[in-house]
């Protein structure tokens, strides 16, 4: 017999602001990446035809560089919360679902990380 009260019962397993942060940073990353993604856009079509010394020119120059690792954080930060959260609502087998997470934030990590070092090598030339 159980002689808690439900309260008792209920705490730690979870709170309503946790959703909320999860929320927030999803539609603030989002935010994020709509001037981000049109001003790459916008860039790549003034850029067509550049040859390959353009391209790293035009990446080397600071506030490109700065908005290109920004544009790639925010990107597959928004992905593994997007993920996350299609993984959590119909994945239902806990031991796929925790490897499916586990998964995901591995690989929006490496894939993140690969880019940030991508564009900081062409950006200083290595």
């Amino acid at each position: 017999m159980d002689m808690r009260t439900p309260l008792s019962r209920a705490n730690h397993l979870g709170s309503a602001r946790e959703g909320a942060n999860h929320w927030w940073w999803q539609r603030l990353t989002a935010l994020a990446l709509v001037p981000l993604l049109l001003w790459l856009v916008g860039s790549l079509v003034c850029l067509i035809g550049a040859d390959y010394l353009a391209m790293r020119t035009w990446v080397a120059r600071p506030a490109v560089t700065v908005a290109l690792v920004t544009l790639l954080i925010a990107l597959f930060y928004h992905a593994q919360l997007g993920l996350q959260v299609v993984l959590e609502d119909y994945v239902h087998a806990e031991g796929l679902k925790l490897a499916s997470l586990v998964a995901v934030r591995f690989a929006c990590l490496l894939l993140g990380l690969l880019g940030v070092i991508s564009v900081l090598r062409i950006a200083f030339g290595g």
